[in-house]
């Protein structure tokens, strides 16, 4: 499932940039942390209903290895584990904000942003 980086295939930054994001739950994961910083692994489970533990994993690592996603690994007994948006993760989804935007005006109806 990881995404294989195409070096020089790029044609544009929004191609660029949709390589990054591009997966049926990237998306909405960086929603999640952008409502709920420093959240553990099951938090993000529950924000987002319908995806698999091996799914969310991999796109954390994916998100990780690009630079949008920090996980902190805590020394305790049991382990904790909590995953933040790194500046870079921040900047994404405010030029996301926009899409989100459209997305509820055209395709939703203009349905309220959820709080």
């Amino acid at each position: 499932m990881a995404s294989v980086p195409r070096p020089g295939a790029h044609i544009c930054g929004t191609d660029a940039a949709m390589d990054v994001i591009g997966g049926k739950w990237k998306v909405s994961i960086l929603w999640a942390l952008g409502e709920r910083p420093h959240c553990r692994f099951g938090e993000l489970r529950r924000l987002l209903p319908g995806i698999t533990e091996k799914v969310l994993a991999a796109h954390l690592r994916e998100m990780e290895a690009h630079g949008i996603v920090h996980r902190e690994a805590y020394e305790e007994v049991p382990p904790r584990v909590e995953y933040a948006l790194t500046e870079a993760g921040h900047r994404l989804n405010t030029a996301l904000g926009p899409l989100g935007d459209w997305g509820r005006e055209h395709v939703l109806g203009g349905a309220p942003h959820p709080a």
